[in-house]
């Protein structure tokens, strides 16, 4: 008689439990684990070893070792997720510091549907306007795996975990370490006829060990430089009722120009382009100081801290296109190319400068014991001590020598975090029978957001630090939460994980200052319930069926209540009576196991409730404004409903063909992800989802010849998805618009000797042109040298 794989051990476990399309490595801990006896084990070439995220874990995973991050190009920390299944990572380029998480059934618009946590420490953003996860304060050279949760089926992780939870583990010593690598890359990048090379390096090192005591110490430092490509160009479409420009209502002369540039926006109308905008070029240097520390005090009990910072000084230029008959660039003004005139506002090439000094202070102590309780207690807090973004007024020759802008200040804002939890592992012999694991804890995370708006005017010089306030918008937020989360063996082949998460959330302090108007909000309260069920059968010993029910509630974030910013182009509306969107999501997955191979396969359904949209726009009516005076609009607001459907396979193998080849690969297909129900704007129903694909996929092969070389190829492919509440972006694969992507990545390592490795890559080798919205990178070289003693 066959052994049940729930009977089978560590090794079996891991077949169970991990639900990952990748292998697995080394010991961590995440936000909500009490202590590395709730860990799931991971097995790698047959030895089990612990993953970064908590035991019985009801959805579906994937992980990525530090060594497989070896087999990629990987500048920054985000590039782990390069390659996880049915996700998107918008990387505008590299150093890019606001890469934004999309998955199943969400886009890079609701980027708060995605947690990310750095030893267990959060660092998801939910302060600005597409703020991304704060990636910064990982360096590239510490990370130890990448575990990626999809959906809201575990009771342990709060209510953003409706869209997909990362969790980022660092490595600690276990003796004395030393490592190091230099990467320096280049592209070329070519656009509307503009071409350019882009370049940049990154410099990252990490020193630690592990003394005689059990207490243990690491410092990571990390150090880049990056210039970006063009990311956004000035642009003026046709009149969709008239098919032709707009001209201009005053009579002044135009100055006659070259350089305007035709093509087709996203919605099919000929567009006019006139140069790179909007601070289109970046180039950021970037620090970052990582401290870690820990202690055993006893057989039983360990405490661990970190300490890091980030820093970054960004300067933004632009480029335009139009030369006048003397061959002298033009930046703004009245402009014709004899056919048809345009007028360009002074702000349109504007330059700008920001400088950001942020802190990350982390603390846990936990437990360790074989079975019966555990406990652990996670606090954090993470503060922007600078963030001062200086914007000109005027174009970048003009603004060079100072002149009108504005100076927009965030120091202070932050969020902090405090969870405590304990964990019941009863031991075989007890009156359970060693059949149930229970955990149970209180989470606490709150978030306080000042953003003050000074102008400059005329006189003065947008680079210092001078000009009276005119706009502010302020707020704070918390959310407090209980659950409880059991995993029950109800037999040898069956088991049944239930959990129930129950959360308060209070907003408060909301402010605005614009137009000389301060607006009060009062304070909010809002609760969420949360349950959550999962039924898993093992019919054999290689093979998991697995079904997932859970209930996620996002509550709206500071920014998307209170910010009300307005700018001489642009402006935000926000709604500060935003009711949080709930998830009812089901997933049925089989994960089968062979000797050499893992194949799951994942169907899921997501059922949102009052979406939280954020969307940008040219029409004044879609964000329900009557002030027409600027030329984009963003606005937040609730959409009824949402349902997303769809599959997902992730595929491992390990010695196929040759004996040194490993495949992973990856395909996930959206049968339908639309709005079925929006009193709010009724045209969107029936429309397609912001921002999911209908398919995504990707494959690694990686051949080791010999113990000196290693050579690897990834693809990685998205489908077309919409930018338009109403689906009208018929033509998606240029600037604006939220293409297809089709691109491969190559690498080459070679160790030269035990401590020294070389390595060659490039991403996107074909030169693809893909966009979300802004355009991806072209070709980029890469060259690394890497040490280990």
């Amino acid at each position: 008689m066959s052994t049940s794989p729930f009977r089978r051990g560590a090794v079996t476990r891991a077949c169970l439990l991990a639900l990952a399309g990748f292998h697995a490595a080394s010991p961590v801990s995440a936000q909500g684990v009490a202590t590395d006896a709730e860990l799931a084990p991971v097995v790698v070439n047959g030895t089990a070893i612990r993953s970064g995220l908590p035991a019985n874990l009801p959805g579906s995973t994937s992980s990525k070792t530090a060594e497989q991050l070896r087999e990629q190009n990987l500048f920054n920390p985000e590039d782990a997720l390069q390659y996880a299944p049915n996700t998107t990572i918008r990387k505008r380029y590299l150093g890019d510091r606001n890469a934004l998480i999309a998955g199943r059934s969400f886009g890079t618009l609701q980027p708060s549907r995605a947690l990310v946590y750095l030893d267990g420490y959060l660092i998801s953003n939910f302060l600005g306007r597409f703020d991304a996860p704060r990636w910064n304060m990982i360096s590239p050279e510490a990370i130890e795996r990448v575990d990626v949760l999809y959906g809201p089926y575990s009771a342990l992780f709060p209510g953003n975990s409706i869209g997909t939870t990362v969790a980022v583990t660092q490595r600690a010593p276990r003796g004395f370490e030393l490592s190091g690598r230099l990467t320096g890359y280049s592209q070329h990048f070519e656009q509307y006829g503009d071409a350019d090379d882009f370049a940049g390096h990154q410099t990252s090192l990490h020193v630690g060990h592990r003394f005689d005591s059990g207490a243990w110490l690491t410092a990571d430092v990390n150090h880049q430089d990056a210039t970006s490509q063009p990311m956004q160009y000035a642009t003026v479409s046709v009149d969709p009722a008239t098919g032709v420009f707009a001209p201009p209502t005053d009579s002044a002369p135009a100055t006659r120009v070259t350089g305007i540039v035709y093509d087709t926006d996203p919605k099919g109308l000929r567009r006019a382009v006139f140069g790179a905008s909007g601070g289109a070029i970046d180039h950021t240097r970037q620090d970052t100081v990582n401290l870690r520390g820990g202690y055993r005090f006893d057989h039983d009990v360990e405490a661990s801290a970190m300490a890091a910072w980030w820093r970054n000084d960004t300067r933004m230029r632009n480029r335009s296109f139009l030369r006048d008959a003397d061959g002298a660039t033009v930046w703004s003004g009245k402009v014709t190319d004899g056919t048809n005139t345009f007028v360009l506002a002074s702000a349109t090439f504007a330059p700008s400068a920001r400088d950001e000094a942020h802190q990350q202070l982390g603390a846990t102590v936990k437990t360790r014991r074989a079975a019966g309780w555990n406990a652990s207690l996670v606090v954090s807090d993470y503060r922007i001590l600078r963030d001062t973004n200086r914007q000109a007024s005027n174009p970048d020759p003009v603004a060079a020598d100072g002149g009108a802008g504005s100076v927009t200040r965030r120091d202070g804002t932050g969020w902090n975090t405090a969870e405590v939890q304990a964990v019941w592992t009863p031991d075989a012999g007890d009156w359970t029978g060693g059949r149930h694991t229970v955990a149970l804890g209180a989470h606490r995370n709150a978030y306080t957001l000042d953003n003050t708006v000074a102008t400059v005017e005329a006189a003065g010089d947008w680079r210092g630090d001078g000009g009276a306030q005119s706009q502010y918008y302020r707020g704070r937020s918390e959310v407090m939460a209980l659950y409880v989360q059991d995993a029950w063996q109800l037999n040898d082949d069956w088991r049944v994980t239930l959990g129930w998460r129950e959360e308060w959330f209070r907003a408060f302090d909301g402010e605005q200052l614009g137009a000389g108007v301060t607006v009060g909000y009062d304070s909010r309260r809002l609760q969420g319930h949360s349950p959550k069920l999962a039924l898993a059968y093992a019919p054999s010993d290689n093979l998991l069926l697995k079904l997932s029910l859970g209930r996620g509630v996002r509550f709206p974030n500071v920014e998307e209540l209170y910010n009300g910013t307005v700018t001489a182009v642009s402006q935000t509306l926000s709604d500060p009576f935003l009711k949080p969107e709930v998830s009812d999501a089901v997933e049925f997955s089989a994960e089968q196991d062979w000797t050499h191979q893992r194949l799951r396969v994942s169907i899921f359904h997501d059922d949102v409730k009052d979406a939280i949209l954020r969307q940008s726009t040219t029409d004044p009516a879609v964000c329900k404004t009557t002030a027409v005076a600027a030329t984009t609009y963003t606005c937040v607001q609730n959409v009824d409903r949402v349902k997303t459907t769809g599959i997902e396979l992730a595929w491992s193998a390990q010695h196929v063909g040759w004996r040194n080849v490993s495949l992973d690969a990856s395909l996930a297909y959206t049968f339908h992800s639309e709005v079925t129900a929006n009193a709010n704007d009724p045209a969107m129903v029936g429309k397609w989802w912001l921002r999911v694909p209908r398919t995504r996929a990707t494959l690694q092969a990686t051949w080791r010849p010999d113990e000196r070389w290693m050579l690897a190829a990834g693809y990685r492919h998205q489908g077309r998805a919409y930018n338009d509440t109403a689906n009208l972006d018929t033509h998606p694969d240029v600037y604006g618009g939220v293409s297809r992507v089709n691109q491969l990545d190559l690498r080459g390592t070679y160790q030269l000797t035990r401590q020294l490795e070389l390595a060659l890559g490039v991403n996107n080798a074909t030169d693809q042109h893909a966009y979300q919205s802004h355009p991806y990178p072209g070709r980029t070289l890469f060259a690394e040298m890497r040490f280990t003693l």
